[in-house]
């Protein structure tokens, strides 16, 4: 089934950008392995979990590519010798991909009981005020008087 462009209207340019987040968010999201959470942690942060049961620290990595957070495992080879009688945990590699927004930063993670943490923390923008200079237009030769006005933006 193919997405449906959202952004190809002729009064929205720039935002092929945003087209191909779409395009890599619902490819990602085809995976449901390893299952995850994500959760609100304090008013700037969020935590992702991953459940990643029989993956020790050295068979996973975590890493930063443009804006996409990528959580990869990769089990070491197993052990010869050892018979299965029936295998109900999963032992394959995965990578799931999580697109940050900007300004997101991951502060930390860690391994415990078989979910592997992640936080994330949101820094708060800091409010700016610009002064914007209007400029009066020119009449048969006299000058109007240049006058500002007071606007707020945020960042």
């Amino acid at each position: 089934m193919s997405r449906i462009p959202v952004f190809n209207s002729p009064l929205l340019l720039g935002f092929d950008q945003f087209e191909r987040v779409l395009d890599r968010i619902s490819k990602a999201s085809a995976d449901g392995y390893p299952p995850y959470n994500i959760e609100q942690a304090g008013d700037n942060g969020l935590r992702i979990s991953l459940a990643v049961a029989g993956f020790s620290l050295d068979d996973l990595a975590v890493s930063i590519e443009d804006n996409q957070l990528i959580v990869r495992g990769r089990q070491a080879e197993e052990q010869e010798g050892r018979i299965f009688l029936h295998r109900g945990i999963a032992a394959r590699q995965f990578q799931r991909s999580f697109v940050l927004a900007e300004g997101i930063e991951v502060s930390g993670s860690h391994l415990d009981n078989g979910l592997l943490h992640i936080d994330l923390t949101r820094p708060q923008p800091e409010s700016r005020v610009r002064t914007i200079k209007i400029e009066g237009g020119r009449k048969a030769g006299v000058k109007k008087d240049a006058r500002t006005i007071d606007v707020e933006t945020v960042s």
